[in-house]
């Protein structure tokens, strides 16, 4: 998808490629000809089989690395250096472990220069919306896996960033606690739509939360080879809407084009 008339696209990469030295001065080519745009309050999930770019893109997205051709542009504007217009959420927590849930989410914005006392009025007031009240006190180690998640969607979201960048972020969360924290991101995601990029290797997950699903191929010089409007209505329940039966109908569709890449990638690490 090409940029949105006049620049307004939150996200673009246009012709974007990324490659990683290898030992011996080989390269792999790890992405290739990408073109995408994340229009402001759109919410697009990329789904691809282990190995085919998906984080990379993610990574490109958010500054971490610098693409070997083509161009991130964040707003119209070419991307230098960090996107300090995005927040990032990794599947892995980045909880410190000595501090509460409370300041977890508080020292988010001592790099913003907010004091204290109002950065810890502002952290009550997101682990309140996520559901955390009576645990402000709580230490990681004192809370559930579900529970870490929703500390950690409350510190990105402090920020108030634009785009949201998720990497797997309920992975490792099991089946029913994926679809509570699914509605928790939805819910929250209505009150103001920030364009978000969500990356997953669950279509039904892609489905149920995106308004576009993309597919990628099979690395290495992985590309985008589906592009899939998710007509489904909103508001939406991440469970029930599994069971509409236009959710299957999309499912068959999207599946009919990834099915043969999951394949060839399994083929490939088998003959590696």
């Amino acid at each position: 998808m090409a940029d949105e008339p006049g620049g307004s696209a939150a996200v673009t990469l246009a012709g974007v490629a990324i490659a990683f030295p290898l030992a011996g001065g080989a390269i792999y080519q790890a992405v290739q000809g990408i073109d995408l745009a994340v229009r402001p309050g759109e919410f697009v999930a990329i789904v691809g089989p282990t190995g085919c770019g998906k984080s990379t893109l993610l990574n490109a997205t958010a500054g971490l690395l610098q693409p070997s051709a083509g161009r991130v542009s964040i707003f119209g504007a070419p991307l230098s250096g960090l996107n300090g217009r995005s927040g990032y959420l990794f599947q892995a927590d980045a909880l410190m472990p000595w501090k509460t849930a409370l300041d977890n989410v508080a020292v988010a914005l001592e790099p913003q220069g907010v004091r204290r006392g109002e950065a810890l009025e502002r952290a009550t007031q997101w682990l309140t919306r996520v559901g955390l009240k009576t645990f402000l006190g709580s230490y990681p180690h004192m809370l559930s896996g579900g529970q870490r998640k929703r500390v950690a969607l409350a510190q990105v979201l402090i920020r108030n960033p634009e785009i949201l960048l998720m990497d797997e972020p309920f992975g490792p969360l099991d089946a029913q606690t994926r679809q509570i924290m699914g509605n928790l991101l939805l819910n929250l995601w209505a009150q103001d739509r920030k364009a978000v990029l969500f990356v997953t290797h669950d279509l039904e997950e892609a489905i149920a939360l995106s308004d576009r699903v993309v597919v990628m191929s099979a690395g290495p010089a992985a590309t985008i080879i589906g592009d899939f409007r998710v007509g489904l209505d909103r508001p939406r329940d991440a469970a029930e809407i599994r069971l509409d039966p236009e959710f299957h109908r999309i499912h068959k569709e999207i599946w009919s084009s990834l099915r043969a890449e999951v394949q060839k990638a399994y083929a490939f690490g088998e003959a590696g």
